[in-house]
């Protein structure tokens, strides 16, 4: 595989990951802290980017890591897949 591919399929991995982490540790503004003056009721007080974006790259690279020895091992492939049936629909 080609850098360039690794990178581009690991950018894919990110984002993906990005859209799974999102929702942890978020607190809703129920609980006691302080409001931002203007804030919307259901708007979260506190939230961390940085904490955020350091959890999708452990998450992807992870993920791309299962993945990349998948992709060199060959354990699932696309012929293991028998996708026959839903052609002749």
């Amino acid at each position: 595989m080609k850098i360039s591919s690794a990178v581009a399929i690991y950018l894919l991995f990110w984002w993906g990951c990005l859209f799974l982490v999102l929702p942890f540790r978020l607190r809703s503004s129920q609980e006691p802290e302080a409001h931002v003056p203007g804030q919307v009721e259901s708007a979260t007080p506190r939230f961390s980017v940085g904490r955020t974006v350091l959890w999708t790259t452990i998450t992807s690279a992870v993920v791309f890591g299962c993945f990349y020895v998948n992709y060199t091992q060959g354990w699932i492939t696309a012929d293991m897949f028998d996708l026959s049936d839903y052609a002749r629909r």
